[in-house]
Protein backbone atom coordinates (compact mmCIF):
# COMPACT_ATOMS: atom_id res chain seq x y z
CA UNK A 1 0.00 0.00 0.00
CA UNK A 2 1.35 3.44 -0.83
CA UNK A 3 1.35 6.43 1.50
CA UNK A 4 -1.55 8.20 -0.23
CA UNK A 5 -3.75 5.10 -0.17
CA UNK A 6 -2.98 4.59 3.52
CA UNK A 7 -4.12 8.06 4.53
CA UNK A 8 -6.86 8.74 1.97
CA UNK A 9 -9.66 7.24 4.06
CA UNK A 10 -8.43 9.15 7.12
CA UNK A 11 -8.68 12.54 5.41
CA UNK A 12 -5.01 13.29 6.05
CA UNK A 13 -3.17 15.10 3.27
CA UNK A 14 0.06 13.55 1.97
CA UNK A 15 2.57 15.66 -0.03
CA UNK A 16 2.18 14.65 -3.68
CA UNK A 17 5.88 13.88 -4.14
CA UNK A 18 5.63 11.22 -1.43
CA UNK A 19 2.21 9.84 -2.41
CA UNK A 20 3.56 6.68 -4.05
CA UNK A 21 5.98 5.81 -1.26
CA UNK A 22 5.39 2.15 -0.40
CA UNK A 23 4.45 1.28 3.19
CA UNK A 24 4.80 -2.30 4.42
CA UNK A 25 4.53 -1.83 8.17
CA UNK A 26 3.61 0.66 10.89
CA UNK A 27 6.12 0.90 13.74
CA UNK A 28 6.44 2.84 17.02
CA UNK A 29 9.85 1.39 17.99
CA UNK A 30 12.67 2.89 15.92
CA UNK A 31 14.85 -0.18 16.53
CA UNK A 32 12.67 -2.38 14.33
CA UNK A 33 12.28 0.14 11.50
CA UNK A 34 13.46 -0.72 7.99
CA UNK A 35 12.81 0.57 4.50
CA UNK A 36 9.06 0.53 3.89
CA UNK A 37 8.11 1.31 7.49
CA UNK A 38 5.99 4.21 8.71
CA UNK A 39 7.46 5.37 12.03
CA UNK A 40 4.91 6.85 14.43
CA UNK A 41 6.31 9.18 17.10
CA UNK A 42 4.53 8.50 20.39
CA UNK A 43 4.87 10.51 23.58
CA UNK A 44 5.11 8.38 26.73
CA UNK A 45 5.66 8.89 30.44
CA UNK A 46 9.39 8.29 30.15
CA UNK A 47 10.33 8.80 26.49
CA UNK A 48 9.25 10.89 23.52
CA UNK A 49 9.23 9.03 20.22
CA UNK A 50 10.08 12.21 18.34
CA UNK A 51 13.61 11.88 19.75
CA UNK A 52 14.08 8.59 17.92
CA UNK A 53 12.97 9.68 14.47
CA UNK A 54 16.57 10.07 13.31
CA UNK A 55 17.37 6.54 14.47
CA UNK A 56 14.45 5.24 12.42
CA UNK A 57 15.69 7.25 9.42
CA UNK A 58 19.19 5.81 9.76
CA UNK A 59 17.69 2.32 9.66
CA UNK A 60 16.05 3.01 6.30
CA UNK A 61 12.68 4.43 7.27
CA UNK A 62 11.49 7.37 5.14
CA UNK A 63 7.88 7.91 6.29
CA UNK A 64 7.05 9.55 9.62
CA UNK A 65 3.93 10.45 11.57
CA UNK A 66 4.53 13.12 14.20
CA UNK A 67 2.89 15.82 16.32
CA UNK A 68 5.61 18.36 15.54
CA UNK A 69 8.11 19.09 12.72
CA UNK A 70 11.10 16.74 12.56
CA UNK A 71 14.68 17.66 11.65
CA UNK A 72 15.23 15.06 8.94
CA UNK A 73 16.69 15.10 5.38
CA UNK A 74 14.42 16.23 2.54
CA UNK A 75 13.72 12.68 1.35
CA UNK A 76 11.78 11.99 4.54
CA UNK A 77 7.99 12.26 4.34
CA UNK A 78 6.85 13.84 7.60
CA UNK A 79 3.09 13.98 8.20
CA UNK A 80 1.99 15.96 11.25
CA UNK A 81 -1.24 15.33 13.14
CA UNK A 82 -2.71 16.40 16.48
CA UNK A 83 -2.73 12.95 18.09
CA UNK A 84 -0.27 10.30 16.92
CA UNK A 85 -1.61 7.65 19.32
CA UNK A 86 -5.05 7.73 17.78
CA UNK A 87 -3.61 7.96 14.30
CA UNK A 88 -1.39 4.93 15.00
CA UNK A 89 -4.56 2.92 15.61
CA UNK A 90 -6.36 4.26 12.53
CA UNK A 91 -3.41 3.84 10.18
CA UNK A 92 -2.72 0.31 11.45
CA UNK A 93 -6.34 -0.61 10.93
CA UNK A 94 -6.16 0.65 7.34
CA UNK A 95 -2.88 -1.16 6.61
CA UNK A 96 -4.32 -4.49 7.78
CA UNK A 97 -7.65 -4.09 5.99
CA UNK A 98 -9.76 -2.98 8.96
CA UNK A 99 -9.71 -6.44 10.59
CA UNK A 100 -11.76 -5.45 13.67
CA UNK A 101 -14.74 -4.79 11.40
CA UNK A 102 -14.60 -8.40 10.20
CA UNK A 103 -14.62 -9.93 13.68
CA UNK A 104 -17.03 -10.11 16.59
CA UNK A 105 -15.03 -8.42 19.37
CA UNK A 106 -15.56 -9.07 23.08
CA UNK A 107 -13.91 -6.81 25.68
CA UNK A 108 -13.40 -7.70 29.35
CA UNK A 109 -12.41 -5.06 31.90
CA UNK A 110 -12.22 -4.72 35.69
CA UNK A 111 -9.59 -4.70 38.41
CA UNK A 112 -9.44 -8.46 38.95
CA UNK A 113 -10.62 -11.50 37.06
CA UNK A 114 -10.07 -10.18 33.54
CA UNK A 115 -7.62 -12.88 32.49
CA UNK A 116 -9.52 -15.82 33.93
CA UNK A 117 -12.85 -14.60 32.54
CA UNK A 118 -11.28 -14.17 29.09
CA UNK A 119 -9.86 -17.71 29.20
CA UNK A 120 -13.25 -19.09 30.18
CA UNK A 121 -14.99 -17.24 27.34
CA UNK A 122 -12.29 -18.38 24.93
CA UNK A 123 -12.76 -22.02 26.00
CA UNK A 124 -16.56 -21.95 25.82
CA UNK A 125 -16.73 -20.33 22.38
CA UNK A 126 -14.18 -22.66 20.85
CA UNK A 127 -15.96 -25.65 22.41
CA UNK A 128 -19.11 -24.42 20.68
CA UNK A 129 -17.23 -24.45 17.33
CA UNK A 130 -16.98 -20.67 17.16
CA UNK A 131 -13.35 -20.06 16.08
CA UNK A 132 -12.17 -17.61 18.73
CA UNK A 133 -8.91 -15.81 19.50
CA UNK A 134 -7.66 -14.17 22.68
CA UNK A 135 -5.47 -11.12 23.37
CA UNK A 136 -4.42 -10.39 26.94
CA UNK A 137 -1.83 -10.51 29.69
CA UNK A 138 -1.11 -14.22 29.17
CA UNK A 139 -0.41 -13.62 25.49
CA UNK A 140 -2.20 -14.05 22.17
CA UNK A 141 -3.94 -17.34 21.44
CA UNK A 142 -5.68 -18.64 18.36
CA UNK A 143 -5.73 -21.81 16.29
CA UNK A 144 -3.85 -23.74 18.97
CA UNK A 145 -0.89 -21.35 19.17
CA UNK A 146 0.05 -19.00 22.05
CA UNK A 147 2.42 -16.03 21.67
CA UNK A 148 3.68 -14.00 24.65
CA UNK A 149 3.09 -10.24 24.91
CA UNK A 150 4.61 -7.56 27.15
CA UNK A 151 1.37 -5.78 28.07
CA UNK A 152 -2.11 -6.78 29.21
CA UNK A 153 -3.43 -4.96 26.14
CA UNK A 154 -0.77 -4.55 23.41
CA UNK A 155 -0.21 -1.33 21.44
CA UNK A 156 -2.86 -0.64 18.80
CA UNK A 157 -0.67 -1.49 15.81
CA UNK A 158 0.13 -4.87 17.38
CA UNK A 159 -3.55 -5.53 18.08
CA UNK A 160 -4.52 -4.91 14.46
CA UNK A 161 -1.64 -7.10 13.26
CA UNK A 162 -2.87 -9.93 15.49
CA UNK A 163 -6.46 -9.48 14.33
CA UNK A 164 -5.28 -9.64 10.71
CA UNK A 165 -3.46 -12.91 11.40
CA UNK A 166 -6.51 -14.31 13.17
CA UNK A 167 -8.75 -13.60 10.20
CA UNK A 168 -6.29 -15.33 7.87
CA UNK A 169 -6.41 -18.32 10.24
CA UNK A 170 -10.20 -18.53 10.09
CA UNK A 171 -10.99 -16.83 13.40
CA UNK A 172 -14.41 -15.13 13.57
CA UNK A 173 -14.48 -13.89 17.19
CA UNK A 174 -11.89 -12.44 19.53
CA UNK A 175 -11.92 -11.74 23.27
CA UNK A 176 -9.65 -8.90 24.41
CA UNK A 177 -8.52 -8.17 27.96
CA UNK A 178 -8.95 -4.41 28.24
CA UNK A 179 -6.83 -2.55 30.79
CA UNK A 180 -7.56 0.99 31.93
CA UNK A 181 -4.21 2.10 30.47
CA UNK A 182 -5.17 0.74 27.05
CA UNK A 183 -8.27 2.95 27.08
CA UNK A 184 -6.38 5.96 28.39
CA UNK A 185 -3.61 5.65 25.80
CA UNK A 186 -5.91 4.83 22.85
CA UNK A 187 -4.57 1.30 22.28
CA UNK A 188 -8.09 0.10 21.45
CA UNK A 189 -9.08 3.25 19.59
CA UNK A 190 -11.16 2.56 16.48
CA UNK A 191 -12.35 -0.88 17.60
CA UNK A 192 -16.08 -1.52 17.95
CA UNK A 193 -16.82 -4.01 20.70
CA UNK A 194 -19.92 -6.14 20.22
CA UNK A 195 -19.93 -7.41 23.82
CA UNK A 196 -18.35 -5.90 26.96
CA UNK A 197 -17.87 -7.49 30.37
CA UNK A 198 -17.38 -5.86 33.80
CA UNK A 199 -15.76 -8.04 36.48
CA UNK A 200 -15.26 -5.73 39.50
CA UNK A 201 -13.55 -2.52 40.57
CA UNK A 202 -11.23 -1.60 43.45
CA UNK A 203 -8.47 1.01 43.91
CA UNK A 204 -5.48 0.00 41.77
CA UNK A 205 -3.10 1.43 39.17
CA UNK A 206 -3.16 4.81 40.87
CA UNK A 207 0.11 6.71 40.81
CA UNK A 208 2.34 9.17 39.02
CA UNK A 209 2.50 7.26 35.73
CA UNK A 210 -0.93 5.59 35.83
CA UNK A 211 -4.13 7.25 37.09
CA UNK A 212 -4.25 10.36 39.25
CA UNK A 213 -7.12 9.08 41.40
CA UNK A 214 -9.58 6.24 41.82
CA UNK A 215 -12.22 8.41 40.17
CA UNK A 216 -10.10 8.80 37.05
CA UNK A 217 -9.35 5.06 37.04
CA UNK A 218 -13.07 4.26 37.34
CA UNK A 219 -14.12 6.80 34.71
CA UNK A 220 -11.54 5.51 32.25
CA UNK A 221 -12.77 1.93 32.56
CA UNK A 222 -16.40 3.05 32.24
CA UNK A 223 -15.66 4.37 28.75
CA UNK A 224 -15.49 0.80 27.44
CA UNK A 225 -19.24 0.49 27.97
CA UNK A 226 -20.23 3.87 26.53
CA UNK A 227 -17.68 4.88 23.89
CA UNK A 228 -16.96 1.74 21.87
CA UNK A 229 -20.36 0.89 20.42
CA UNK A 230 -21.10 -2.27 22.39
CA UNK A 231 -24.60 -3.71 22.10
CA UNK A 232 -24.43 -6.39 24.83
CA UNK A 233 -23.06 -6.15 28.39
CA UNK A 234 -22.48 -8.77 31.06
CA UNK A 235 -21.72 -7.37 34.50
CA UNK A 236 -21.08 -8.37 38.10
CA UNK A 237 -24.11 -7.00 39.96
CA UNK A 238 -22.45 -7.69 43.33
CA UNK A 239 -19.88 -4.95 42.76
CA UNK A 240 -20.85 -1.59 44.29
CA UNK A 241 -19.49 0.25 41.23
CA UNK A 242 -21.58 -1.68 38.69
CA UNK A 243 -24.35 0.92 38.36
CA UNK A 244 -21.82 3.72 37.86
CA UNK A 245 -19.80 1.74 35.31
CA UNK A 246 -22.89 1.09 33.19
CA UNK A 247 -24.42 4.55 33.70
CA UNK A 248 -23.52 5.81 30.24
CA UNK A 249 -24.31 2.59 28.39
CA UNK A 250 -27.36 1.93 26.26
CA UNK A 251 -26.73 -1.76 25.48
CA UNK A 252 -28.76 -4.76 26.59
CA UNK A 253 -27.31 -5.82 29.97
CA UNK A 254 -27.18 -9.22 31.66
CA UNK A 255 -26.45 -9.33 35.40
CA UNK A 256 -24.66 -12.06 37.37
CA UNK A 257 -24.49 -12.56 41.13
CA UNK A 258 -23.44 -15.03 43.79
CA UNK A 259 -26.05 -13.76 46.25
CA UNK A 260 -28.93 -12.00 44.50
CA UNK A 261 -31.43 -14.42 42.97
CA UNK A 262 -32.98 -11.54 41.04
CA UNK A 263 -29.89 -11.45 38.81
CA UNK A 264 -30.17 -12.96 35.34
CA UNK A 265 -27.54 -15.54 36.29
CA UNK A 266 -27.14 -16.51 39.94
CA UNK A 267 -24.84 -19.01 41.66
CA UNK A 268 -25.92 -21.02 44.71
CA UNK A 269 -24.65 -23.87 46.87
CA UNK A 270 -20.91 -23.48 46.21
CA UNK A 271 -18.91 -26.55 47.23
CA UNK A 272 -15.10 -26.81 47.12
CA UNK A 273 -13.79 -30.11 45.74
CA UNK A 274 -10.38 -31.76 45.69
CA UNK A 275 -9.43 -34.96 43.89
CA UNK A 276 -5.87 -36.27 43.84
CA UNK A 277 -3.75 -33.25 42.84
CA UNK A 278 -6.60 -31.20 41.38
CA UNK A 279 -9.04 -28.86 43.09
CA UNK A 280 -11.86 -26.51 42.21
CA UNK A 281 -15.38 -25.53 43.13
CA UNK A 282 -18.88 -26.68 42.17
CA UNK A 283 -21.98 -24.51 42.19
CA UNK A 284 -25.57 -24.48 41.05
CA UNK A 285 -26.40 -22.05 38.26
CA UNK A 286 -29.88 -20.57 38.39
CA UNK A 287 -31.20 -18.93 35.23
CA UNK A 288 -34.46 -18.80 33.30
CA UNK A 289 -36.17 -20.78 36.04
CA UNK A 290 -33.79 -23.72 35.63
CA UNK A 291 -30.89 -25.11 37.67
CA UNK A 292 -27.62 -26.48 36.31
CA UNK A 293 -24.70 -27.93 38.25
CA UNK A 294 -21.37 -26.42 37.16
CA UNK A 295 -17.89 -27.74 38.01
CA UNK A 296 -14.85 -25.46 37.83
CA UNK A 297 -11.23 -26.48 37.73
CA UNK A 298 -10.13 -23.45 39.75
CA UNK A 299 -10.90 -22.59 43.39
CA UNK A 300 -12.73 -19.78 45.16
CA UNK A 301 -15.88 -17.71 44.84
CA UNK A 302 -14.05 -15.33 42.52
CA UNK A 303 -13.81 -18.24 40.07
CA UNK A 304 -17.57 -18.71 40.36
CA UNK A 305 -18.16 -15.05 39.46
CA UNK A 306 -15.77 -15.29 36.52
CA UNK A 307 -17.62 -18.36 35.29
CA UNK A 308 -21.00 -16.62 35.57
CA UNK A 309 -19.69 -13.76 33.43
CA UNK A 310 -18.38 -16.22 30.83
CA UNK A 311 -21.70 -18.05 30.73
CA UNK A 312 -23.41 -14.68 30.33
CA UNK A 313 -21.33 -14.05 27.21
CA UNK A 314 -22.20 -17.55 25.96
CA UNK A 315 -25.88 -16.52 26.03
CA UNK A 316 -25.06 -13.79 23.52
CA UNK A 317 -23.98 -16.54 21.12
CA UNK A 318 -26.94 -18.81 21.98
CA UNK A 319 -24.60 -21.48 23.33
CA UNK A 320 -26.38 -24.16 25.42
CA UNK A 321 -25.46 -24.14 29.10
CA UNK A 322 -24.51 -27.82 28.82
CA UNK A 323 -21.82 -26.91 26.26
CA UNK A 324 -20.55 -24.07 28.46
CA UNK A 325 -20.46 -26.33 31.52
CA UNK A 326 -18.48 -29.02 29.71
CA UNK A 327 -15.91 -26.44 28.58
CA UNK A 328 -15.55 -24.89 32.04
CA UNK A 329 -15.01 -28.30 33.65
CA UNK A 330 -11.71 -28.71 31.78
CA UNK A 331 -10.53 -25.09 31.74
CA UNK A 332 -7.55 -24.14 33.93
CA UNK A 333 -6.57 -20.51 33.19
CA UNK A 334 -2.88 -19.99 32.45
CA UNK A 335 -1.03 -18.50 35.41
CA UNK A 336 -4.19 -17.61 37.35
CA UNK A 337 -4.76 -20.24 40.03
CA UNK A 338 -3.47 -22.68 37.42
CA UNK A 339 -3.48 -26.21 38.82
CA UNK A 340 -0.50 -28.29 37.66
CA UNK A 341 -1.15 -32.05 37.66
CA UNK A 342 2.30 -33.12 38.81
CA UNK A 343 1.92 -35.50 41.75
CA UNK A 344 -1.19 -37.42 42.85
CA UNK A 345 -0.70 -36.71 46.55
CA UNK A 346 -0.10 -32.93 46.51
CA UNK A 347 -1.55 -29.92 44.70
CA UNK A 348 0.61 -27.33 42.91
CA UNK A 349 -0.85 -23.98 41.90
CA UNK A 350 0.75 -21.21 39.82
CA UNK A 351 -0.69 -17.74 40.41
CA UNK A 352 0.13 -14.08 39.76
CA UNK A 353 -0.52 -12.93 43.36
CA UNK A 354 2.35 -10.59 44.22
CA UNK A 355 1.15 -8.15 46.88
CA UNK A 356 -0.29 -8.42 50.37
CA UNK A 357 -3.95 -8.17 49.35
CA UNK A 358 -3.78 -10.73 46.54
CA UNK A 359 -1.72 -13.15 48.65
CA UNK A 360 -4.15 -12.94 51.55
CA UNK A 361 -7.03 -13.65 49.20
CA UNK A 362 -5.22 -16.55 47.54
CA UNK A 363 -4.09 -18.19 50.78
CA UNK A 364 -7.48 -17.72 52.46
CA UNK A 365 -9.16 -19.35 49.47
CA UNK A 366 -6.80 -22.32 49.56
CA UNK A 367 -7.17 -22.73 53.32
CA UNK A 368 -10.80 -23.74 52.70
CA UNK A 369 -9.51 -26.96 51.09
CA UNK A 370 -8.05 -28.16 54.42
CA UNK A 371 -4.52 -28.89 53.22
CA UNK A 372 -2.10 -30.91 55.36
CA UNK A 373 0.15 -27.89 54.94
CA UNK A 374 -0.42 -24.69 53.02
CA UNK A 375 2.96 -23.89 51.47
CA UNK A 376 3.75 -20.64 49.65
CA UNK A 377 6.75 -19.91 47.43
CA UNK A 378 7.17 -16.18 46.87
CA UNK A 379 9.57 -13.27 46.32
CA UNK A 380 9.36 -9.58 45.42
CA UNK A 381 10.51 -7.69 42.33
CA UNK A 382 13.89 -5.94 42.63
CA UNK A 383 14.57 -2.25 42.11
CA UNK A 384 11.07 -1.26 43.25
CA UNK A 385 8.24 -2.73 45.37
CA UNK A 386 10.17 -1.64 48.50
CA UNK A 387 7.00 -0.84 50.46
CA UNK A 388 5.38 -4.10 49.37
CA UNK A 389 7.94 -6.46 50.93
CA UNK A 390 7.21 -6.35 54.66
CA UNK A 391 3.41 -6.57 54.06
CA UNK A 392 3.99 -9.62 51.84
CA UNK A 393 5.99 -11.17 54.69
CA UNK A 394 3.23 -10.35 57.15
CA UNK A 395 0.55 -11.96 54.97
CA UNK A 396 2.38 -15.21 54.30
CA UNK A 397 3.66 -15.60 57.87
CA UNK A 398 0.08 -15.26 59.15
CA UNK A 399 -1.67 -17.48 56.61
CA UNK A 400 0.83 -20.10 55.38
CA UNK A 401 2.12 -23.14 57.25
CA UNK A 402 5.49 -23.05 55.51
CA UNK A 403 7.19 -20.36 53.39
CA UNK A 404 9.81 -20.70 50.68
CA UNK A 405 11.35 -17.27 50.12
CA UNK A 406 12.99 -16.83 46.73
CA UNK A 407 13.44 -14.44 43.79
CA UNK A 408 10.87 -12.69 41.63
CA UNK A 409 12.63 -10.61 38.94
CA UNK A 410 15.42 -9.39 41.28
CA UNK A 411 17.07 -7.61 38.34
CA UNK A 412 20.12 -5.73 39.69
CA UNK A 413 19.16 -6.02 43.36
CA UNK A 414 20.63 -8.66 45.69
CA UNK A 415 17.93 -11.38 46.09
CA UNK A 416 18.96 -12.01 49.71
CA UNK A 417 18.47 -8.33 50.54
CA UNK A 418 14.94 -8.52 49.13
CA UNK A 419 14.28 -11.66 51.17
CA UNK A 420 15.57 -9.96 54.34
CA UNK A 421 13.10 -7.11 53.78
CA UNK A 422 10.26 -9.63 53.34
CA UNK A 423 11.28 -11.26 56.62
CA UNK A 424 10.77 -7.95 58.42
CA UNK A 425 7.05 -8.64 58.07
CA UNK A 426 7.39 -11.94 59.95
CA UNK A 427 8.07 -9.91 63.13
CA UNK A 428 8.18 -12.37 66.05
CA UNK A 429 6.01 -15.06 64.47
CA UNK A 430 7.35 -18.61 64.48
CA UNK A 431 6.20 -19.50 60.96
CA UNK A 432 8.78 -21.91 59.50
CA UNK A 433 10.54 -20.79 56.33
CA UNK A 434 13.52 -21.50 54.11
CA UNK A 435 15.45 -19.04 51.90
CA UNK A 436 16.45 -20.27 48.42
CA UNK A 437 17.34 -17.25 46.21
CA UNK A 438 17.49 -19.28 42.97
CA UNK A 439 13.83 -19.63 41.91
CA UNK A 440 14.38 -22.84 39.94
CA UNK A 441 16.07 -24.47 42.94
CA UNK A 442 13.26 -23.17 45.16
CA UNK A 443 10.60 -24.76 42.93
CA UNK A 444 12.49 -28.06 42.82
CA UNK A 445 12.71 -27.97 46.61
CA UNK A 446 8.97 -27.30 46.90
CA UNK A 447 8.14 -30.33 44.75
CA UNK A 448 10.58 -32.69 46.45
CA UNK A 449 9.52 -31.67 49.97
CA UNK A 450 5.77 -31.78 49.28
CA UNK A 451 3.87 -34.07 51.63
CA UNK A 452 0.62 -35.94 51.04
CA UNK A 453 -2.26 -33.48 51.25
CA UNK A 454 -0.11 -30.36 50.82
CA UNK A 455 -1.21 -27.43 48.70
CA UNK A 456 1.78 -25.53 47.28
CA UNK A 457 1.19 -22.01 45.91
CA UNK A 458 3.86 -20.63 43.57
CA UNK A 459 3.06 -16.93 43.73
CA UNK A 460 4.17 -13.86 41.79
CA UNK A 461 5.12 -15.00 38.30
CA UNK A 462 1.85 -16.45 37.08
CA UNK A 463 1.79 -16.64 33.29
CA UNK A 464 5.24 -15.07 32.85
CA UNK A 465 7.78 -17.36 31.19
CA UNK A 466 10.90 -15.45 32.22
CA UNK A 467 12.76 -14.08 35.22
CA UNK A 468 14.75 -10.82 35.10
CA UNK A 469 18.26 -11.11 36.52
CA UNK A 470 20.79 -8.28 36.08
CA UNK A 471 18.80 -6.79 33.21
CA UNK A 472 18.54 -10.09 31.36
CA UNK A 473 15.23 -11.85 30.67
CA UNK A 474 16.06 -15.49 31.36
CA UNK A 475 13.58 -18.11 30.25
CA UNK A 476 11.67 -19.79 33.08
CA UNK A 477 8.63 -22.04 32.85
CA UNK A 478 7.44 -22.81 36.35
CA UNK A 479 5.15 -25.53 35.02
CA UNK A 480 8.08 -27.22 33.26
CA UNK A 481 10.24 -27.08 36.40
CA UNK A 482 7.42 -28.57 38.49
CA UNK A 483 6.79 -31.37 36.00
CA UNK A 484 10.46 -32.25 35.66
CA UNK A 485 10.97 -32.41 39.43
CA UNK A 486 7.81 -34.50 39.81
CA UNK A 487 8.93 -36.86 37.08
CA UNK A 488 12.21 -37.49 38.91
CA UNK A 489 10.27 -38.35 42.06
CA UNK A 490 7.98 -40.69 40.14
CA UNK A 491 10.89 -42.48 38.45
CA UNK A 492 12.63 -43.01 41.78
CA UNK A 493 9.41 -44.33 43.29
Amino acid sequence: MNLKQLFSALHVKVPERFSRMKIDSVEYDSRVCTAGALFVCLRGDFEDGHRFARDAYDRGCRAFLAEEPLSLPEDAAVITVDNTRRMLALVSSELYGRPAEKLTVIGVTGTKGKTTTCHMIYSILNAANIPTGFIGSTGVMFSGVRTSTLRTTPESSDIFAYLHKMIRSGITTVVIEVSSQSIKTDRIYGIRFDTCVFTNLSPDHIGEHEHASFEEYRDTKAKLFSDFGCSFIVYNADDENAAYMLGGASALAVSVSTSDEAADLCAAAPAPWRENGALGIDFTLKCDGEKHRIRLRSPGMFSVKNALLAIGVARRFLIPIKTAAEALAVTSPIGRFEVVDALPYATFIIDYAHNELSLREALSTLRAYSPTRLVVLVGCVGGRTFSRRAPVGRAISELADFCILTSDDPDFEDPMEIIREILVGFEDRSTPFVCIPDRVEAIEYAVKEARPGDIVLLAGKGHENFIIIEGEHRRLSERAVIMKAAEEITVKA
